[in-house]
């Protein structure tokens, strides 16, 4: 049997067989895929990094490794000893030739299919999530996600912003109270956070000045649709001292730039799977910005009327076109100045003579929208006054608003949803397919 403690320092990764010039080398992973021709058995052996031919010939290789190799099952976790040959007919110019072969542990029959093009429908695939997450395709997609989160937090740790863990359980409904978890609480109850927002406002407040938070958020939303989780991840980010919500744009806009520059330069490989290696382009800046009331004109023209109200799927589609037209080649950009009376109550208004509108800001990717944010109020009077409007219980935002009456400074950020950039960037159909362990209004396992 081999010693898996020696092996975790003796075995190297699939990628180093081809850029290191070991002869005689250990790998471990699983069984990709098996093949017999003759006296000749082909094993194609996978890891993390990448994908490996081994080839055992009967009579070159000890009798032992050749059966073993031939009886394997796909998908087994194995262990090879062995020494690298050049191969013109192998995958990458090298293979391996087994000296020793050990099978860690043998797979029974798969319950769908794992190969790079299959043909499992996804519901199922997420069933068996753990077994789907083996294609390269599917691992490519987390890689870059990785990178993308990477980029982000490589800028604003550089510009001085501290990352911090804000809470997942609310005492009370942390916006208006819709849409919420309810969870079991000692003998009380509690619930799933919405949104990080408040907390980072508080954190802000307590003079930390410039945070950012990645963390999940959740939404008890019944709404079935390849662009909506239960459960989704956000980076979120707060700035005190701002002049007002262009300030928050300007920074959400070189986070975005942060991230997709390192996917460009540290993901080829992985964006050459979805053929994007040279189709991937760093946005320039800044990111054109639509503004309220004009965006309802243009939906009028368009034959939609909706002034004075949120924009739904329909409407940011026209926009999608309208942008696509006035703005070639920019795929990200802003709506700004959203009427204030649906906007939640620590939201700012756009002050004189502009008070139907907020200080409020979406970032949309490609007709979806990725991101919500702006200028936070910091005034004490005019919080209070937005929560009386909004006719919100005093009682379930005292916790919060507090805080204002003993010197809050202006400030305001941006809430960046992880899975749905990963989706729209890689052209994914469905946003399951950027969550690790999805869950919907239909899925709680595994």
């Amino acid at each position: 049997m081999v010693n898996l403690k020696k092996l975790n320092e003796s075995r190297i990764l699939v990628k180093d067989v081809f850029s290191k010039s070991k002869k005689n080398v250990e790998v471990a992973g699983w069984v990709s895929n098996t093949r017999g021709l003759g006296k000749i058995r082909f094993l194609l052996l996978k890891d993390v990094s990448g994908i490996i031919q081994v080839t055992a010939v009967k009579g070159k290789v000890p009798d032992e490794v050749f059966d073993k190799i031939d009886k394997v099952s796909r998908e087994s976790v194995v262990y090879i000893k062995g020494f690298v040959k050049d191969s013109k007919q192998a995958p990458g110019g090298k293979e391996v030739v087994p000296e020793k072969f050990e099978i860690l542990n043998a797979a029974e029959e798969l319950p769908i299919d794992v190969s790079e093009h299959s043909k499992t429908e996804l519901p199922k695939r997420l069933d068996y999530r753990s077994l789907s997450l083996r294609t390269k395709k599917t691992q490519a997609i987390f890689k870059i996600q990785s990178a993308l989160l990477q980029g982000m937090q490589e800028f604003l740790n550089e510009k001085g912003y501290v990352q911090v863990f804000t809470p997942s359980l609310m005492g009370v409904p942390s916006e208006s109270g819709s849409e919420v978890f309810e969870v079991k609480f000692f003998n009380g109850k509690a619930y799933l956070r919405q949104d990080p927002q408040l907390h980072r406002q508080l954190a802000v407040l307590g003079g930390l000045e410039k945070i950012y938070d990645i963390g999940p958020s959740w939404r008890a939303e019944k709404s079935h649709t390849p662009r909506h989780l239960t459960e989704h991840r956000t980076i979120a980010v707060e700035s005190a001292f701002i002049d007002d919500e262009q300030d928050t744009m300007r920074i959400e806009e070189q986070v975005i730039v942060a991230a997709i520059k390192k996917v460009a330069e540290t993901c080829k490989d992985e964006m050459g799977l979805f053929e994007l290696e040279n189709k991937i382009k760093v946005p320039k800046t800044p990111f054109p910005e639509i503004k309220f009331p004009e965006i309802y004109k243009i939906l009028g023209k368009k034959g939609k009327e909706l002034y004075g109200g949120d924009l739904d799927r329909e409407a940011e589609k026209m926009i999608w076109e309208y942008v696509q037209k006035k703005y070639p080649g920019c795929d990200f950009y802003f709506f700004n100045g959203f009427p204030h009376k649906i906007k939640p109550f620590y939201v700012m208004e756009g002050g004189k003579g502009k008070e139907e509108w907020a200080k409020s800001v979406d970032l949309n990717f490609r007709g979806m929208e990725m991101s919500s944010g702006g200028q936070r109020e910091h005034r004490y009077e005019k919080l209070m006054k937005n929560v009386k409007e909004k006719k919100m219980p005093l009682k379930s935002v005292e916790w919060f608003t507090k805080f204002f009456k003993w010197g809050a400074p202006p400030h305001g950020g941006f809430s960046l949803g992880i899975e749905r950039l990963t989706m729209i960037l890689l052209g994914l159909d469905n946003i399951r397919e950027a969550s690790l362990f999805p869950r919907d209004t239909e899925r709680l396992t595994p």
